[in-house]
């Protein structure tokens, strides 16, 4: 289990093959039920919330640092979706914040991070969308045009005055203040997820760069569900001349990790 801020993610391995679960993880008590109901052999944690679980269940369990087994659960998931991938990458976390860690050499360390990230999004959703969810929040950002909200290049500057695309954002949530109007909720959602992946995306773009990586993995649970923050960090990162690649399942790399390196690995199977 990879226990967050925000979610609990559970992977379990059941007759060879994987089941995945999300728990709220606030609702420790419920997730400690959960891990009841499954009676593991082994159960593996890491995550922020790993030590308080552990003291409320009753199975023994084994405490995985964060960052080895986002390593290790990534390379597992990039094993089934793209096994041409190879190190070094830059792994990127996008959860409550976001954190970049090198992968490189069978081993990670953390480069960077962000305090941007999903507790981002929530927090100015509800404070600009009436305490909406995250689930809504995403599917208000899809039918969104950030540009009503977005102050952008060519609202400064006539064509050929700069050297910078027009439609590149200038200011995020720059547009109403100059215009001084109300947006529309789904734009404001769109611009939500714009100004997250837009600076995401650029901090781990000059990061790779520092680095030499040419690879940007994108991982964790703000990305689930959410096509308009996937589709921003792969427009930013890869203007910037990085390949982005966005993983399938990526909320739930920790957990996997957490389940290979507590000694959960028998009978491997795909990710």
């Amino acid at each position: 289990m990879d226990v967050g801020a925000s979610l609990a993610k559970l992977v379990s391995r059941e007759r060879g093959g994987l089941r995945r679960e999300l728990l709220p993880a606030a609702d420790l008590a419920g997730v400690a039920e959960r891990v009841a109901e499954l009676g593991p052999r082994t159960l593996g944690l890491t995550g922020a919330g790993a030590s308080e679980l552990a003291r409320r269940v009753e199975s023994e369990s084994i405490r995985v640092t964060e960052f080895a087994a986002w390593g290790v659960g990534v390379r597992r998931l990039l094993a089934a979706q793209r096994a041409d991938v190879t190190e070094p990458y830059l792994l990127v976390s996008v959860g409550t914040g976001t954190s970049v860690l090198l992968a490189q050499g069978m081993g990670v360390s953390r480069v960077g991070g962000t305090a941007l990230g999903g507790g981002t999004v929530m927090g100015l959703g509800g404070l600009l969308l009436g305490g909406a969810s995250f689930e809504e929040i995403s599917a208000l950002a899809a039918k969104g045009d950030r540009r009503r909200v977005d102050l952008l290049v060519s609202d400064i500057y006539r064509p050929g005055e700069i050297a910078l695309l027009g439609d590149a954002t200038a200011a995020n949530f720059g547009k109403p203040r100059v215009h001084e109007r109300s947006p529309a909720p789904a734009d404001l959602a769109h611009a939500i997820m714009g100004l997250v992946g837009e600076n995401v995306a650029l901090i781990c773009a000059g990061l790779a760069a520092t680095h030499g990586v040419r690879r940007v993995v994108y991982g964790g649970s703000t990305l689930r569900a959410n096509p308009v923050l996937r589709d921003v960090l792969a427009l930013i990162t890869a203007a910037f001349g990085r390949e982005p690649i966005l993983l399938d399942g990526g909320e739930f790399a920790g957990a996997l990790g957490a389940l290979e390196l507590s000694g959960g690995h028998e009978g491997r199977d795909e990710a």
